[in-house]
């Protein structure tokens, strides 16, 4: 399996011919060394419905004839905006063929902000995504701060690959993202939610020395870097 970073929380998986992507907000983000318009997926998965998540979600949908996947509100507003859309909840799992899609819990918001309006649309609980593919797993938080059940998620998954936010303000900091790998298990873990916006600047390299000293392997990747899983 394939794993592309695009920047902020947007991570692309790729086999067999097959591809997906979480949270794409690349047109919005400075660091990203992309354009929407060159995604090529079929599928589109969304977290919650912050603009930083996403904002280029309709664009590679309708470029790509993809399903977007995500709670019943946000993929309802989805629907609305002319898109394919697959409505799933927390706790709720389905099969897109090539893989198992989860969606656990994460502790944070979700709305769509109209600023024209002035008015903020409810887009459902937020959440993260657990992905069976290709004889491995990997967990994408989503937006999230530290709560316990991550022991239960780990405990129940043998995930190989865990992305986590790290840039405070908004997400977990640092210091609780390294408590969350530590629960979570994972076999690697990748920092995302980071450096995009100055509130939440970090340094991806300490945290994962913070990682290290605790015996669990981390690895930074910046926009557009790849790994093979």
């Amino acid at each position: 399996m394939d794993i592309l970073y695009h920047g902020h929380s947007c991570v692309q998986l790729s086999a067999g011919g097959r591809s997906l992507i979480i949270d794409p907000f690349i047109s919005g983000n400075s660091l990203a060394v992309t354009k929407p318009e060159d995604i090529k997926a079929d599928y589109v998965l969304l977290t919650h419905g912050h603009t930083d998540h996403i904002l280029d979600a309709l664009t590679i949908a309708k470029n790509n004839d993809a399903t977007i996947i995500a709670t019943f509100e946000l993929a309802t507003y989805m629907s609305w905006k002319g898109a394919k859309t697959f409505a799933v909840n927390l706790g709720g799992s389905t099969s897109i063929g090539f893989a198992e899609i989860q969606m656990i819990q994460a502790f944070h918001s979700s709305s769509i902000i109209d600023e024209a309006e002035q008015k903020i649309i409810y887009a459902g609980m937020p959440g993260g995504f657990v992905i069976r593919w290709d004889g491995r797993t990997v967990l994408h938080t989503g937006d999230t701060g530290l709560f316990s059940d991550m022991k239960l998620i780990g405990e129940r998954n043998k995930i190989d690959l865990a992305f986590v936010p790290i840039g405070g303000v908004f997400t977990m900091g640092p210091e609780d993202a390294v408590q969350a790998a530590e629960w979570l298990q994972a076999k690697t873990v990748v920092p995302i939610h980071y450096d995009t916006f100055p509130p939440i600047r970090q340094n991806p390299h300490d945290f994962v020395g913070l990682l290290e000293k605790k015996g669990m392997r981390g690895l930074v990747l910046k926009p557009g870097d790849s790994t093979t899983l």
